[in-house]
């Protein structure tokens, strides 16, 4: 019993059980290419009409038994129909991400990636192809002023400010040896590639929407007790990276091009799974005014496994978020743990109920009295208007 609310033991073990298959898992390691410098040089060489195959890492050993032990858990019969159909569902998106990594390269990737980060329709789209053509081109190159050591540096001063705010908060910012691999959060660790390179004024943002809140609400998820709020509920990716883009601008730099890169990955994303080749999609990145790199990494993005919808969750993502937060949705709830909004009423239930908690930390940009305003103007903002009109230096 927590609060008011019967947690077997039997619900404990399959909760503990699910989250640790979702480390190993681990889709997004799995379908990050290991030969991006090689497909680099040999898309620009065939005069970007011919991208080389996409490399991945070797599956781990025993990646083949995950499918036997997620079925073998004991989902139904929990003692809570709550908890019960969470962890249902959650078991369910395990399938499909095993699904995902098995099927990368082949014919049949894009319908397990639809069927788990849903496909670009036509009202996504539209308001993608709305902000391409409204918001404003900056041809002013940004000055990438800024490498990895810099970053990493502001990162773990950020690191350090939640530790010392609750010294359970450990996790790290690791230096990745692939090259071109930019930035990830991966268990609530930042991976920076050794060769990334970024504008000064994007560091406090990037820091803000990876550390801020993917690291942080993992944190809140780990305090929890059910431990699938920690790696995610089915689904959650579409907030999380709408609350990210969100501290990005809060942090006070979300530019133009970045809203328009958001854009261009919904575009990207629908051309992929439309089994348009690598060339058309370069061809349209550039057309949409984004620079080489841009262009390259989010064709590469969208062709990721065969063809890949999860970029499009971004500006999804930002555009469900605004539409909570315009109906006076709590700012609060969304830290509890990484979850999707459908999901709120439940959590809420159990919040109410004294087995959830309220989260442990606030990511730094949502906290005092100015950011709670920020977030009620922000609320008003017509989605092809969320940007800051600065450009980075």
């Amino acid at each position: 019993m927590t609060g008011n609310v019967v947690f077997s033991q039997t619900a404990q073990d399959t909760d503990r059980a699910l989250a640790e298959l979702d480390l190993e898992i681990d889709w997004l390691t799995q379908l990050t290419p290991t030969n991006l410098d090689a497909v680099r040089d040999g898309f620009a060489n065939s005069n970007y009409r011919t991208m080389p195959a996409l490399e991945y890492p070797e599956l781990p050993s025993g990646f083949d038994t995950l499918r036997d032990r997620l079925f073998g858990l004991q989902i139904y019969e929990l003692g809570n129909s709550q908890i019960e159909a969470l962890l249902i569902e959650k078991q369910r998106e395990l399938d499909r991400q095993i699904e995902l990594v098995r099927l990368r390269g082949r014919s049949g990737f894009p319908m397990v990636a639809i069927d788990l980060f849903g496909n670009v329709d036509a009202g996504l789209l539209a308001a993608a192809e709305k902000i391409l053509k409204t918001v404003p081109v900056n041809d002013a190159p940004a000055k990438y002023d800024t490498g990895a050591a810099q970053f990493m540096a502001a990162a773990r001063q950020e690191m350090a400010h939640y530790h010392r705010k609750d010294d359970r908060f450990t996790f790290e910012v690791i230096t990745d040896e692939t090259p071109g691999t930019h930035i990830m959060t991966s268990a609530g660790d930042l991976h920076v590639a050794f060769d990334y390179e970024l504008p000064s004024a994007r560091i406090d943002s990037l820091i803000q929407h990876e550390i801020g809140v993917h690291s942080v609400t993992r944190f809140n998820g780990r305090c929890q007790p059910l431990a699938v709020l920690e790696c995610g509920l089915a689904d959650y990716d579409a907030l999380q990276e709408g609350v990210a883009v969100l501290a990005e601008y809060l942090a006070g730099n979300l530019p133009p091009s970045r809203l328009r890169l958001l854009a261009a990955r919904v575009v990207a994303a629908r051309m992929a799974i439309d089994r348009e080749p690598a060339k058309a999609i370069y061809a349209a990145m550039r057309d949409h005014s984004l620079r080489e790199e841009a262009a390259f990494d989010t064709t590469v993005r969208a062709l990721r496994g065969g063809g890949m919808t999860k970029d499009a969750l971004y500006l999804d993502g930002l555009i469900e978020l605004l539409a909570y937060l315009k109906g006076g949705g709590d700012v609060e709830l969304l830290f509890i743990g990484k979850f999707a909004l459908k999901q709120r009423a439940i959590l809420q239930q159990l919040l109410d109920d004294g087995f959830l908690q309220p989260p442990a930390l606030v990511p730094r940009c949502f906290e005092g009295t100015n950011a709670r305003e920020a977030i009620r103007r922000v609320a008003d903002i017509e989605i092809e208007r969320f940007y800051k009109e600065s450009e980075p230096a």
